[in-house]
């Protein structure tokens, strides 16, 4: 399949999570992601493990397929130019630095735009350009602390709770892809390229906006809810015979159809629980009530009587479970590539389709180093240049 950016060449400056996650959703849809790493150790998430696959972090392997790495020492004569003869030929650039490295390296917005005036520039940043902690280095638990997520997170009375994936990380490449992709669209209009600038800061407190608002407009601060929700009684995990489940009614129907499924008719007559505002009010009574019924039965067959009555719900399931889940197996979300070193190698793919098609891997997650020649090559270095680049130790 023809993928929407084909022919569209993205130099990666940048590591851990955010930045490869942007890159990734870049080159899933097409385009030629050159990673840029340090020789000798790479992006540092190379190294964030166990799990491993093989002798590969599973981290690193999740964050980084339908790329090429080149390794480039940028403290060595010679590893800047290679670096600004990259930008010069690419169409987005994306890089991660900490505040002012970028500067000093003659890579700043106003200069790579004097070396290519069609460059879409992306920054993914901690605290975005302004405020009094710009200048600071983050990650994405320090975000979800921040912005008041990780106090939304857990059990009421409990210790606060990192939500447990990098949401914040992959939240920000995501938006970070998103307005590269609407500045290549603009691009395509002016014919100029344009800064995109995003923050984990920024995104995480995205993720808080509804919370944001409810405080803003009522004054009350948020607590943790479990696996629950403020305003939306019953919306939470019930606990079974033999497990836990879902169970969602964010609607007077379909709680009246979850009375139902329970063997609970009265309950829909009765005023504590006649609307959503008044089943909020008496959460505890009513959830007591529910739970009493659904630990009686078998998660499966508690989901089966709620699907049949209409009413949404899941089991909660633990990871060896999805991956053998028949809607994961069913959906395509799991694409597999022959790999040199990997023989059963699968991936998580990008959560979209083209006509009915969902991209797949056409690279798999590189060596440190593994395409440095290459690269170099493509873009004009002969290969007495790279013998030499490599001599003085500028690439391995």
């Amino acid at each position: 399949m023809t993928l929407p950016l084909d022919g569209i060449l993205v130099t990666d400056l940048t590591q851990n999570v955010a930045g490869p996650f942007c890159t990734q959703i870049l080159g899933d849809m097409g385009a030629e992601v050159i990673k840029i790493e340090r020789p000798g150790r790479g992006d540092d998430a190379r190294a964030w493990a166990p799990p491993y696959w093989g002798d590969e972090s599973a981290t690193f392997l999740a964050l980084n397929r339908n790329k090429k790495s080149l390794t480039l020492d940028l403290k060595q004569d010679g590893g800047i130019d290679v670096l600004k003869r990259l930008v010069t030929k690419s169409d987005v650039f994306v890089q991660s630095l900490r505040a002012g490295v970028v500067g000093e390296l003659g890579l700043d917005v106003p200069r790579a735009r004097e070396l290519n005036p069609r460059l879409i520039y992306c920054s993914i940043t901690a605290f975005g350009t302004r405020g009094p902690l710009a200048d600071l280095p983050g990650y994405d638990p320090l975000m979800q602390a921040y912005t008041g997520l990780m106090s939304l997170n857990g059990h009421p009375g409990g210790e606060p709770a990192r939500v447990g994936t990098s949401i914040v990380d992959m939240g920000t490449g995501m938006w970070a892809a998103l307005g590269i992709v609407g500045a290549l669209r603009q691009r395509d209009a002016t014919g100029r390229g344009a800064e995109v600038t995003t923050a984990l800061f920024d995104t995480s407190l995205m993720c808080v906006s509804y919370h944001a608002v409810g405080y803003l407009g009522s004054g009350a601060v948020p607590q943790p809810q479990g696996s629950g929700t403020a305003m939306i009684v019953p919306y939470q995990a019930f606990r079974t015979a033999d497990g836990w489940a879902l169970i969602g009614a964010p609607s007077d129907t379909i709680f009246a159809r979850l009375l139902a499924a329970l063997g609970l008719p009265e309950l829909a007559s009765d005023e504590r629980y006649r609307d959503n505002p008044s089943r909020v009010q008496h959460r505890e009574s009513l959830i007591a009530t529910l739970t009493a019924r659904t630990q009686a039965r078998k998660t499966s067959d508690l989901i089966d009587a709620l699907r049949a009555g209409g009413v949404p719900c899941a089991p909660i399931l633990t990871m060896d479970a999805v991956m053998q889940e028949p809607q994961t197996l069913e959906s395509g979300m799991l694409v597999s590539a022959p790999h040199p070193r990997l023989p059963d190698y699968q991936s998580v793919a990008l959560p979209l389709q083209w006509d009915g098609r969902r991209p797949g891997v056409r690279r798999v997650p590189p060596r440190l180093g593994e395409h440095s020649e290459d690269v170099l090559t493509a873009i004009g270095y002969t290969r007495d240049d790279v013998r030499s680049l490599r001599a003085r130790r500028v690439i391995t």
